[in-house]
């Protein structure tokens, strides 16, 4: 049986290539250590939260949900332009549903992630309620 080689001076605080030990850079309790879906997520909630406000009775039957693309198959009124959200009507036993889409509004966005992200809960919510988006919201600003 070969002796045990001598333990080489740091070994206990280096991999084997010297490079020092792995692990995050920043403790996870810090803002800049959400990954992109967990900010996109904090955006649409930001976004539905403030209008609850002024909506919470109808908004309070609809769930809310983020998808990462939307389905291949488009829907039969879209115009086969990649949608940055859908609104589903509530049937039978299910709520009514809006879904954001991350990947295609990240795309689109151009400087400003949350106004967009703001632009698109607005829109859906007011298709979902049978009203205009300035009625909504009346901050929003479709440009």
């Amino acid at each position: 049986m070969a002796p045990p080689r001598p333990r080489r001076r740091g070994a206990d605080r280096r991999d084997r290539r010297g490079r020092g030990l792995r692990g995050p850079l920043l403790p996870s309790g810090l803002p800049a250590a959400r990954t992109r879906s967990q900010r996109f997520d904090a955006l649409v909630v930001a976004a539905v939260s403030r209008l609850e406000g002024r909506w919470g009775d109808q908004l309070a039957q609809v769930d809310v949900a983020v998808e990462e693309v939307p389905p291949s198959d488009p829907a039969t009124w879209e115009d086969g332009a990649v949608p940055l959200a859908r609104v589903f009507e509530a049937d039978g036993s299910r709520p009514a549903r809006l879904v954001v889409y991350r990947r295609p509004v990240e795309q689109r966005a151009e400087d400003d992630l949350d106004e967009l992200v703001r632009q698109v809960v607005v829109e859906q919510v007011a298709e979902l309620l049978g009203r205009s988006p300035d009625e909504v919201d009346p901050g929003y600003d479709p440009g």
